[in-house]
């Protein structure tokens, strides 16, 4: 297995294989990223590689900003909570996070539908 170091260089890049890089791999790669710069370096790096990943793939409309950074900041909120050694330790730690519908809990699905979601991050939907 490649070094999470080498695969984060490679993510970063864009010359990660969309096709290859499943829900879970999209939140490796912001753990280690998360693990090496702070939340808004990693905002914009991740976005970017993200968007070039999407590009590359001939679907740059599939890159969502919001669920983007509402992922990243619940990674960073739960790395804050405890220390884990490696991202597998983080995943069995947090397996809601590994389930890609975990933003329901705050996000309603015609919001994340919204074209501006897609364009900018929004903020979660006020409780009721």
């Amino acid at each position: 297995m490649t070094e999470p170091a080498a695969e984060l260089a490679a993510f970063l890049r864009g010359e990660i294989d969309s096709a290859a890089f499943p829900h879970r791999e999209h939140m490796r790669m912001g753990f280690e990223m998360l693990r090496r710069h702070n939340f808004s370096e990693t905002a914009h790096h991740y976005s970017q590689a993200l968007r070039t990943m999407a590009a590359r793939a001939g679907r740059p409309e599939a890159f969502h900003q919001t669920v983007t950074i509402a992922f990243l900041a619940l990674i960073a909120e739960r790395m804050a909570r405890a220390d884990t050694a490696d991202f597998d330790a983080f995943a069995r730690a947090n397996a809601d996070l590994m389930d890609k519908t975990a933003l329901a809990r705050w996000y309603r699905p015609e919001r994340l539908a919204l074209d501006a979601a897609r364009r900018s991050f929004l903020l979660p939907d006020p409780a009721p």
